[in-house]
């Protein structure tokens, strides 16, 4: 168990506090402002996603997370699989590169479950093979920006909460056509409906950020599953408030997904610089 939780963790959650701008989502928008489309799903749709994902079993997925301020910009992505069925998925999340352009952080492995996430080579103190075990209930935004990754099905789930959601029209994404939806998630209120394993990461989140709303751009296909969702969290921070955009696009649903937990022997359990 880790006692003290800085480093990387604490260097990403101090750069969203310091970085303010966001990189909101992009694609067309027929029909832009529009009422949501019962005929297309409408708000059912958007409050769905979750469940429908479950039914899908897995999929691909590619994250990235976006923090600006000034004339600098900071994304910090990630690629991998997860499993909507066991919760859990695995990415390899990329940091940015340093100032002059080398690459200054190896990639980072992250291991997502309902519980805990893990990560190895993580914190600068930490044993070469050793993992980082973290409790994203425990964490002021519920690890949904912390570690520079989105739990995709966390994202999902926060769409419970949706609100005001609006059809934006047709689009179409590596080849599917799908439908765009925009609006607001209440974290409050996504907490009460999300499923049992995300309620506590939610109910953290909402206290942890400078206000419940979350707004979010959301794309389904025709079998209403989510392929793309970009939401933005706000933080609190010396009085201004710092917008962070994270996007999540999912894809070949059905890949299969393995997540090993590590042995206890090799997490390490001290504090992370």
């Amino acid at each position: 168990m880790v006692r003290q939780y800085r480093g990387r963790a604490g260097a990403l959650a101090g750069a969203a506090f310091a970085l303010a701008g966001v990189v909101g989502a992009g694609g067309c928008t027929a029909r832009a402002g529009a009422s949501a489309d019962d005929r297309n799903g409408g708000p059912d749709t958007v409050r769905q996603a979750a469940h429908v994902l479950a039914g899908a079993g897995s999929s691909k997925a590619s994250t990235s997370m976006t923090m600006a301020t000034g004339g600098t910009r900071v994304t910090i992505r990630g690629t991998g699989g997860f499993d909507f069925v066991r919760r859990s998925g695995r990415l390899r999340v990329v940091l940015p590169p340093d100032a002059a352009g080398a690459e200054e952080h190896p990639p980072i492995t992250e291991l997502l479950t309902p519980t805990a996430l893990y990560m190895k080579n993580r914190g600068a103190n930490v044993p070469k093979g050793q993992w980082v075990r973290v409790e994203p209930a425990k964490l002021p935004d519920g690890n949904l920006v912390t570690n520079g990754a989105t739990d995709p099905l966390v994202a999902a789930e926060l769409l419970s909460g949706a609100r005001g959601v609006v059809y934006a029209g047709a689009d179409e994404l590596a080849g599917t056509r799908v439908r765009h939806y925009k609006g607001t998630a209440d974290l409050s209120v996504a907490a009460r409906n999300a499923a049992p394993q995300a309620r506590s990461v939610l109910a953290a989140a909402a206290k942890g950020f400078a206000g419940p709303d979350v707004p979010f751009d959301a794309y389904f296909d025709g079998q209403g599953r989510l392929r793309k969702v970009s939401e933005t969290f706000s933080f609190a921070n010396k009085g201004h408030t710092v917008q962070v955009a994270s996007t999540i696009l999912l894809y070949d649903f059905g890949s299969p997904v393995t997540v090993s937990l590590p042995p206890g022997h090799e997490i390490y359990a001290g504090t992370v610089e």
